[in-house]
């Protein structure tokens, strides 16, 4: 239950108690017992404005701050056998939307350009050809590291009019980035920034983390120095979490924590180069004569419409992340509908992932046909996640569109909200809440509080893996 001791008393910790980026959290789903047939689940969803994913567990090393669902492997027949796979789960599933539009697609992971090239170009045509994603109208989105983002694969990308890369930096100084068991040198990653201007892709998005082992306000500031040369349209900025079963969370030391610091320096950094902030974590330039481009691409990154597209293109739909639907294709990506969340089994260790993994490339053809692990979602449920993904972007909750989509009101629903105003976390200006700056700043803090209980205690029960 959401009640005003219960935000105070958390507002007044640290405001980096728990990663909020989705709702409901992974660790909530649980198996499905019966599986739900997809067919009959998709014919009740909209599907003229779907969102494609495809996750690759492939990377070359293990970040010692990383609790992603992926793997260190360059077995090439082992990959093989992943990227059929993820061909025998795009046939089924294709089948089973029958006519649907998709109005945006990623690649992640894991490294997606740690495939091998012809791999990669497999998963480009799964994309296009099998799942019917037109690629040159909508937006796309890869992400890439430092040793991956080689001259040939990105030449490919953009043949494929992928519009958006995105390159997890981290960190310029060299041994902060040492610091968290990732190798990679200042000169590899400044030539690989340089082969993605040179590739013109139109959005380079670079993710740097505060909070690291030996990290300082000045040697923070000096990295998004280094980053804004490259002229970023994106950068996120994340906060550290170490995390059960990742490397940095396997050892003893006590992390001094100026993270807050951290983030306010960089935040006021950003917005005196001219970004704008969309969320806590995510800053967008914008340049003059785009107006409002900056809050049309808000709800963290989710909403903007295609960037790529001539005058001359056909439109097409654009994803809204509150009401649309999402198709994840590849053993760690998840699937929404209004009333499921699914996926595979999730796991942070490299025994748990890989027994995962072996499972999902043995799993016959007519298995993906059904949802065997999730969470559904009833109708408080989809309130709250409606709420939760309005209200930590820029866009904000508009009290309009929710009574559009659920015929309550916001107020009506959880009264407790008025105290995000007595708190200075949220203002309201005519029939949108929006975060404050205090607010901003405690997102994961705010996001965790608007989870319900049934979510909290599977959270809380969950064994990891």
């Amino acid at each position: 239950m959401l009640t005003i001791q219960n935000l105070k008393s958390k507002i007044a910790q640290s405001p980096y108690q728990a990663y909020v980026y989705s709702y409901p959290h992974k660790t909530a789903y649980r198996p499905l017992t019966p599986p739900i047939y997809l067919p009959e689940l998709w014919t009740q969803q909209d599907r003229q404005a779907l969102f494609l994913y495809i996750h690759i567990p492939f990377c070359e090393m293990r970040c010692g701050f990383c609790n992603l669902f992926t793997t260190v492997s360059h077995n090439e027949d082992f990959i093989s056998q992943y990227v059929r796979t993820l061909q025998r789960q795009a046939q089924r599933m294709k089948a089973v939307l029958g006519d649907a539009s998709f109005a945006r697609f990623a690649i992640g992971g894991g490294t997606p350009t740690q495939l091998p090239i012809g791999h990669l170009e497999t998963v480009l045509d799964i994309a296009e050809n099998t799942m019917g994603a037109k690629l040159q109208e909508i937006p796309i989105s890869v992400e890439v590291s430092p040793e991956t983002a080689t001259e040939e694969k990105l030449k490919l990308l953009r043949s494929h009019s992928i519009d958006r890369v995105s390159i997890g930096v981290q960190s310029f100084i060299e041994s902060e980035v040492l610091a968290t068991q990732r190798r990679q040198s200042n000169t590899q990653v400044e030539a690989a920034l340089a082969r993605i201007k040179e590739a013109e892709f139109p959005t380079l998005n670079i993710d740097l983390i505060y909070g690291l082992p030996g990290q300082t306000i000045n040697t923070w500031l000096q990295s998004i120095h280094t980053a804004l040369r490259f002229q970023p349209e994106e950068i996120y900025l994340y906060p550290l979490y170490v995390r059960p079963l990742t490397g940095l969370g396997r050892t003893d030391k006590e992390w001094d924590d100026i993270r807050l610091a951290c983030y306010r320096e960089g935040r006021s950094l950003l917005l005196s180069q001219g970004y704008t902030q969309v969320s806590m974590r995510m800053f967008r330039r914008v340049e003059e004569g785009q107006g409002g481009q900056g809050r049309q691409g808000s709800n963290i990154s989710l909403l903007s419409p295609p960037s790529s597209l001539s005058p001359s293109s056909p439109p097409s739909p654009v994803y809204c992340c509150q009401a649309d639907g999402m198709i994840g294709l590849g053993c760690g990506a998840r699937s929404y509908t209004n009333t499921l969340h699914y996926s595979n089994e999730y796991a942070v260790g490299a025994k748990g992932i890989s027994e995962i993994l072996q499972a999902y490339i043995q799993t016959a053809d007519e298995s993906f046909d059904y949802a065997h692990y999730g969470f559904q979602l009833n109708a408080e449920e989809q309130r709250r996640r409606y709420i939760l993904l309005s209200l930590l972007s820029d866009e904000g909750l508009n009290f309009v569109s929710y009574r559009q989509q659920f015929g309550s009101e916001v107020y009506a629903d959880f009264p407790e909200f008025s105290e995000l105003l007595a708190l200075n976390l949220a203002i309201k200006d005519e029939d949108i809440l929006q975060l404050t700056e205090f607010g901003i700043e405690r997102s994961d803090t705010i996001g965790a509080w608007l989870f319900s209980e049934k979510v909290q205690e599977l959270m809380q029960d969950y064994e990891l893996k």
